[in-house]
């Protein structure tokens, strides 16, 4: 019988506009780092409504899944994955609201490291998102993503270790030590969106 009844496969193209939503996002923060003109909160407030969009768009997972009875793949699949994306774009305007809260003066070469490790992730987030429905060629953007999380804990260490070694100002130690500790965040959370994608695919094939 149930076999009868269709599954609601639109989720998978809210999946794939979540991705592309945080793609947008996390190249929005690249452009805020390398064209830094001091207006921080102008890049701030763009990062914004990139968040804003993606937790429309998970209500709209959240609702969909609410109301649908059968689901192209486990429901609590659909929901880690759902919160898993939220928490990417969170991060990365939670890394542009540190910035301008701060008044960050200039971003550092590390900081603009970490931020085009994110913008990395985001595009094979994108590819491995896109690729679930059809379970065509996932695995290679996960681990990819895996990868450029150890580039970012190897970049977020080393900065912080310069941070005490260099003689800065304590306050510009404490707020780039949080800086830099958000963007390696951000990336772990690429991380957990690579590992629930990983898990479906295993399941699901």
């Amino acid at each position: 019988m149930f076999r009868l009844i269709p599954r609601e496969e639109k989720f998978f193209e809210f999946f794939t506009k979540a991705a592309n939503n945080i793609l947008d996002g996390a190249k929005a923060l690249v452009q805020m780092m390398d064209e830094h003109d001091g207006d921080l909160e102008k890049g701030w407030k763009q990062l914004e409504e990139f968040e804003h969009e993606g937790d429309k768009i998970t209500h709209q997972i959240i609702r969909k899944l609410n109301r649908t009875f059968i689901t192209p793949i486990d429901r609590e699949d659909i929901h880690s994955l759902t919160v898993a994306l939220d928490d990417v774009m969170d991060l990365i305007e939670a890394v542009a609201a540190r910035m301008s809260l701060y008044k960050i003066k200039q971003p550092t070469e590390e900081a603009r490291k970490l931020a085009q490790v994110i913008l990395k992730s985001a595009e094979e987030i994108v590819k491995a998102v896109s690729n679930l429905e059809r379970l065509d060629d996932v695995m290679e953007h996960c681990i990819e993503i895996n990868r450029l999380e150890n580039v970012a804990d190897d970049i977020s260490r080393e900065a912080i270790a310069a941070l005490f070694d260099k003689g800065h100002d304590p306050m510009d130690v404490i707020k780039w030590k949080e800086i830099y500790e958000t963007m390696e965040t951000a990336t772990d959370r690429c991380e957990d969106v690579a590992n629930i994608v990983e898990a479906v695919a295993l399941k699901n094939t």
